[in-house]
């Protein structure tokens, strides 16, 4: 007989690729669906920020960016100090449904902090869970719960961000129709999906506790008083925001706040969609097409100073806090380190004096 029918048969080695369960296989698929059309998002959306900006004329661009009054600059401080303070209650209901017992001051710093570096420098689930894990760790926060907090915070975000939607849709289709060349119909149907996704979502959570599975980790969702505290919120953060680009707007643009607001939530859509740090170039192209009937010239330098407001002051002034929050940590730390050699130094002493 020969020797090799005796010998065992190894099976075929499999690539990683066939390896991969097919479940797995599809998800890396999507992934890779989503990231191409990420990046098909900014690109088209830079190309078309080109062609409106190449247009400009740079003198009036200077003289509309120093255009806005002090009142102006004022209500626009406001509503994004009203939008910053609201974002701190995003934190604090995710932290009652995690049943953390967290002082409001650390919240607030761990909240305005993630979300004025996160909203800079893009990538939130990365860096706002880092910035948030850096502050909660020391309370004794660990990292699975960091994350259970970003993402009910986000659910806070959605969710006020459709409310508001669909109310604008719904009430503003005719205005938004001649805005953004669109069908009334096509508006509120829009809208009433919206309106249907909130209500049905409402439901949903208000008949039986309700958990979802996010990559092997159960979350449990909140109840309807708790979501019904992160819609309201989440609506007027929403609202807060979209104040502080309307108010900076120049004068005689005659749209008013309700229609404004379905603009800027699209452009908002569409910069999350794009992955783009703060949505950049998405958000201006998007806020440009809808308002193009409109002199650029004054737009885009009402967008320079929302970008100026919402986003570049409070990322400084979130650098400031971290900075600050870490100096703060050393020194009680070195405290800490010397106290007992500073004891043992002084029970020598007492000791030498008897």
């Amino acid at each position: 007989m020969n020797d090799m029918s005796a010998r065992p048969v190894s099976p075929p080695e499999m690539s990683s690729a066939e390896a991969l369960h097919p479940k797995e296989r599809r998800s890396r698929r999507f992934a890779w669906i989503g990231m191409a059309a990420s990046i098909l998002l900014f690109g088209a959306s830079l190309v078309v920020l080109w062609h409106m900006v190449s247009e400009i004329d740079v003198n009036e661009l200077k003289s509309a960016f120093t255009a806005a009054s002090p009142r102006q600059i004022g209500l626009a401080v406001l509503f994004t100090a009203i939008s910053y303070g609201l974002l701190t209650c995003y934190d604090a209901i995710a932290l009652r449904q995690l049943k953390l017992q967290i002082p409001y001051r650390t919240t607030a710093l761990a909240s305005f902090t993630s979300y004025a570096v996160s909203f800079t420098l893009g990538f939130p689930l990365l860096t706002a869970g880092t910035v948030r894990y850096w502050i909660y760790s020391p309370k004794g926060v660990k990292p699975g719960r960091v994350a259970s907090l970003t993402v009910i915070a986000g659910v806070t975000f959605w969710l006020g961000m459709a409310l508001v939607l669909a109310w604008s849709l719904i009430s503003q289709a005719d205005e938004l129709a001649s805005l953004v060349y669109t069908h009334i119909w096509m508006n509120q149907l829009v809208g009433l999906g919206a309106a249907v996704f909130v209500v049905t979502y409402m439901v949903w959570v208000s008949l039986k506790r309700r958990s979802v599975k996010i990559q092997g980790w159960k979350l449990e969702l909140p109840g309807f008083r708790l979501s019904m505290a992160q819609i309201l919120i989440g609506a007027g953060d929403v609202c807060a925001g979209a104040g502080v680009l309307f108010v900076l707007l120049p004068g005689g643009h005659g749209i008013n706040f309700e229609t404004f607001v379905a603009v800027y939530i699209f452009a908002v859509m569409l910069g999350v969609a794009s992955h783009a740090p703060g949505g950049l170039g998405v958000f201006e192209a998007t806020i440009l097409l809808a308002l193009s009937s409109y002199p650029r010239e004054p737009v885009l330098g009402a967008l320079l100073l929302y970008r100026l407001c919402y986003y570049l002051v409070p990322f400084v002034i979130a650098l400031a806090l971290l900075g600050g929050y870490e100096i703060r940590n050393r020194i009680r730390a070195a405290r800490l380190a010397f106290k007992p050699e500073d004891d043992e130094v002084v029970a020598e002493a007492e000791l030498g004096g008897r």
